[in-house]
């Protein structure tokens, strides 16, 4: 970041994603603040003023208490291990004059961007009073920057601009996974509606050689096949739309693998009574609720010799016990896939990453990202204002 550039005594102002899941003002997941510290001490080590620009939660685009970011420097301070204070705005005098008390190598966490409407606007004066803070700026926050935001987008056209060392994983990782991966590449897409995903799923199937549907999602493509979910959730709008994915799929020669057994359950509930059946010999009235093991040994035949794999969507519903077992055994596979070698594995989105904790193999995937929604507009093959803005903005020399 900016390795040419003498940084001492410079303010640089570092775009986080700091809206970190908490419980009152206990942070519950430091898993995007951890991310963060590699960027923030390396410019700190090189004697930059760090002027950490982020939001949290949903204001309403003026100050709420509870929206504060202040709860959260010695937080930042204990997982970065350096001094980290605060300044009650992120613009103006207050913002300035936190910055000149910085030492040369210091951090000041900005209050939170969203309290002023010019942020979600993108307007460029805003924009420029973000600016007139600092010399550089650096955008280490990818899970922020599908949003074409003033504290994304705009400001990264007024300074010399560069991606974070995060940012760089990130894309690295997704580059690996989807735009040049080592093949045969697989993509594993659960969740409950095709209408939700169907970006995602047109983009996929030109790209993969093997796509594993698990879900409700799946549901819907068995459905448009004949199958009859009986009371299993799916989207009986949307049989046409899997019909025409599928026979893309076909042009394309990516195989789609669907599941030949569930765990059929009395209700949807965690406690109901639930057997192991085929598609055909689901119960009438029941739903499915989780792959079966034939589908599992299906599924890891066939990404048995993919090179690449990437993750998106449990398999089931994981969040109850009884029927976590599909995604807990594939995640499982994957990371032995990966531990030996044999597999680059990426993963991403909310529930995803949370079916991977869940299965205890988060640590073992080659990349999880946390980014959401900008983690599935990549995968859909749109442009990321975040990210595209930074390969036009005013480089230093």
């Amino acid at each position: 970041m900016f390795e040419s550039v003498e940084l001492k005594g410079k303010t640089i102002l570092l775009r986080l994603d700091l809206n970190v899941p908490t419980e009152g003002e206990k942070v519950t997941d430091f898993t995007r603040i951890d991310r963060a510290k590699a960027t923030v001490i390396n410019l700190a080590s090189r004697g930059a003023r760090v002027a950490v620009l982020a939001h949290f939660g949903r204001p309403k685009a003026k100050p709420e208490d509870v929206y504060s970011m202040k709860f959260l420097p010695p937080v930042l301070a204990q997982r970065w291990g350096v001094p980290v204070s605060f300044s009650a705005d992120c613009i103006g005098d207050a913002a300035q004059n936190a910055i000149s008390a910085l030492p040369e190598g210091g951090v000041v966490l900005l209050e939170n961007v969203r309290f002023h409407a010019g942020e979600e606007k993108d307007e460029p004066v805003f924009a420029a009073a973000l600016a007139r803070l600092g010399q550089y700026y650096i955008n280490d926050a990818f899970s922020v920057s599908h949003r074409a935001h003033a504290s994304v987008h705009g400001l990264a056209k007024l300074l010399p601009a560069q991606a974070g060392m995060s940012m760089k994983a990130e894309l690295a990782a997704l580059d690996a996974a989807v735009a040049n991966p080592k093949r045969p590449v697989a993509a594993i897409v659960g969740g409950s509606k095709i209408s939700t995903k169907l970006d995602l799923l047109t983009n996929l199937v030109s790209k993969m050689d093997v796509l594993v549907l698990g879900g409700g999602m799946a549901n819907t493509f068995l459905a448009s096949r004949g199958w009859n979910p009986e009371a299993s959730l799916y989207e009986a709008d949307m049989l046409e739309t899997a019909r025409a994915i599928s026979s893309k799929a076909e042009e394309t020669g990516c195989r789609i693998i669907l599941p030949t057994d569930g765990i059929a359950a009395e209700a949807f509930d965690a406690n109901a009574k639930h057997i192991v059946c085929s598609r055909a010999d689901m119960p009438k009235g029941w739903q499915t609720l989780d792959i079966g093991p034939d589908s599992v040994k299906l599924i890891e035949e066939a990404m048995a010799d993919c090179k690449t794999i990437l993750w998106n969507g449990p398999l089931g519903v994981f969040e109850m016990q009884a029927f976590a077992k599909g995604t807990n055994a594939v995640a499982k596979w994957v990371a032995a896939q990966t531990k030996s070698g044999k597999a680059v594995s990426v993963a991403g989105g909310g529930d995803t990453v949370a079916a991977l904790a869940a299965a205890g193999v988060a640590d073992d995937f080659t990349y999880i990202s946390t980014a959401g929604g900008a983690f599935l507009e990549w995968l859909e093959g749109k442009e990321l204002p975040g990210v595209s803005v930074l390969a036009k903005a005013p480089l230093a020399a």
